[in-house]
């Protein structure tokens, strides 16, 4: 066998880098893993949108038994690729708070007391509120004669968290309604 210059210094090279390795201490003998199970084990995934802001950032949700046990950016998502703002990154802590409210809570007016209410009770009053309020500011005739059948006492900035299916559904119901002043936080 032929050894020129380059393979020899290659051969001594890498003979002196070793012996100082092993010299050093340097122990390479297999190690076993000491890793916990993942979080992620058999917890059902699903794809959703970060709430925070007007991007839209793609994040996979991971829970087990109604649990959210994870919640990481999705590489697949093409606006974030994977990565998260520092808020985005801190969803799970939203999911898993103990300071996080459950029930809806209502404060009559002028009272300085929280009261727990059920779900039925807080859509039922919101649903009167707004019928209530779009009956005593329906026009249906402008001052010229002409039907335009809408309200002015009721307004609606949506979320930024919606995709645009959401949006269009949402702009449908408050069109219905007969609301003029319509806007979205992406636009603002």
């Amino acid at each position: 066998m032929a050894v020129n210059r380059r393979d020899f210094l290659k051969l001594t090279g890498s003979a002196a880098l070793g012996g100082t390795a092993v010299a050093l201490g340097v122990d390479l003998s297999p190690l076993e893993a000491h890793a916990k199970r993942l979080r992620t084990k058999g917890a059902k995934q699903s794809t959703s949108i970060c709430p925070y802001c007007a991007v839209g950032c793609g994040v996979i949700v991971s829970a087990r038994r109604g649990k959210v046990v994870n919640i990481e950016g999705d590489p697949d998502h093409p606006i974030n690729r994977g990565s998260l703002c520092a808020k985005g990154a801190g969803l799970y802590q939203v999911a898993n708070n103990k300071n996080r409210l459950t029930r809806p809570l209502y404060r009559a007016p002028y009272s300085d007391k929280w009261q727990v209410k059920s779900w039925d009770w807080v859509l039922n009053r919101i649903a009167d509120r707004v019928k209530k309020t779009r009956d005593a500011s329906f026009v249906h005739k402008n001052a010229k004669g002409q039907v335009v059948n809408r309200t002015n006492g009721i307004a609606h900035v949506g979320s930024a968290a919606l995709d645009n299916e959401e949006c269009w559904i949402l702009q449908g119901m408050m069109r219905a309604l007969g609301l003029v002043y319509i806007e979205h936080q992406a636009r603002i």
